[in-house]
Parts: C-alpha cells; structure tokens; sequence
C-alpha cells in the first residue's frame, strides 16, 4: 500500500486553520503544516499551532518573517485593535489587515512544498464569514495558484501540478465548527484572539473573537474559548 501523497497546510493555531489541517488529512494527504512568525501581536496563536499538531500529530515547521518591518497592520504595530466594530459588506477592510500577509506566507507554503514534493497547498481563508481582507477571497486563491505553476522550477518542468485548495473559503463558521467537531478539532486548544491578554485570554471584542463567538452560538457548540474577562464579553 502506497504512502498518502505530502499536502502544505498553512497553520496559525486558529480555529479555520485546525479545521483545514484536518480536513487535508481527511482528503487522503499526509499533510505538512507550516506557521510562521511575522511578527504579529497575537503570538499566542504559535503555542496554540503546537498544541493541536501535536493532538492531531502532524509535522509542524515554524518560520520567520518579519513583517513588522513593513508596519500598517493593527497585528504587527502598537496600532489599537479595533473592537465591537461593524463586521460584513460595507463595513470596509478594517486595520487588522496585514498588507501582502497571505500573499508572502503562501510564498514560504509554496517554496516548502517544492522542496517536500507537494502538489497541493491547503489555506484556511474564509470569504463568508470574515473580516473583508483582499486575501481572503476566491480570486486571489485563483490567482495565486497560476502564479505556483509559473514560478516554479517544478511547475515550469512540468513536474508538478500546483493546487491551491481553500476547503472553507464558501462555508459559514458555524458550519466551519459543524465540521471540525465531525473530524475531532481539539477546538480548546485553538486561539484566534488579535488582541490577547498577557496570559493568551481572548478579549471577545476584536473582529476575529466576535466571529468566532457567533459561529459556536450559531453551530450549537459550547464555546471552549477562554475569555480574559467572560462576565464582560457580549453576546
């Protein structure tokens, strides 16, 4: 019997990312996760990749980049995060938007799948259920995936057939939770909070905590995330 194929997933510990890594297992891969530290605020999120590849005993590769150097981000600068600000179409593309982020860790997945001899490269983005970046959305995962088949030694060869799979990119987060709970996501051990207290308790007001609150209420699924102060947060 023939060894599952390698998959690149890219892995920040939250609860998209999980749901992904688990689901290119599902998909017959033996997958490969990558986080990478760029610098963002919320580092918490590197202790939390560990701990769910560790429980879904996956490789876990952490990088460097720092995009802290580049600025215009409320994750990489002193900037304030916003909170309990509008969220959906209209809402404009707040300033938890890290410039060109998805564009460079995509470019770190791709060049590690080269080396590795991957074909595929699983992304965790969201384009119903988020915050409105430009790097989230189905055009650029398509763009994206022509740029791997363009420039790469293994693509331009004809060695490789680049595929940029982004599994969760048309579901709601309720029904991203539905499916994770499905493949066992240890989802206590995930952090998405952008604006974490000292000790990695979520604030429940930022952009990302208010949408993941919404989609466990939603899924009707305890939420296990660990509040900094739960008697303060919102419903």
């Amino acid at each position: 019997m023939s060894s599952p194929p390698p998959a690149v997933v890219l892995f920040s510990g939250g609860l998209d990312s999980s749901t992904c890594l688990a689901i290119a297992r599902e998909d017959g891969f033996a997958p490969h996760a990558i986080a990478v530290r760029y610098g963002q605020r919320h580092a918490f999120e590197l202790a939390a990749a560990r701990a769910v590849a560790s429980v879904l005993q996956v490789p876990l590769r952490v990088l460097a980049v720092d995009l802290r150097a580049i600025g215009g981000s409320a994750l990489t600068t002193d900037l304030p995060v916003p909170k309990d600000a509008p969220l959906g179409p209209g809402a404009g593309i707040p300033i938890t938007y890290v410039p060109a982020r998805n564009t460079v860790l995509l470019a770190l997945a791709l060049g590690t799948a080269e080396v590795l001899g991957a074909q595929d490269i699983y992304l965790g983005v969201n384009a119903v259920d988020y915050s409105g970046y430009p790097d989230c959305r189905p055009e650029f995962v398509a763009a994206f995936e022509a740029l791997a088949n363009l420039a790469t030694k293994a693509g331009v060869e004809g060695r490789a057939r680049f595929r940029v799979r982004a599994p969760l990119i048309a579901m709601s987060k309720a029904d991203i939770i539905r499916r994770g709970v499905a493949l066992s996501v240890p989802y206590a051990l995930t952090h998405s909070c952008y604006d974490p207290d000292p000790t990695g308790g979520a604030c429940g007001h930022c952009d990302s905590c208010r949408l993941r609150r919404a989609g466990f209420k939603d899924a009707g699924v305890p939420d296990p995330t660990r509040y900094s102060a739960p008697g303060t947060v919102s419903g």
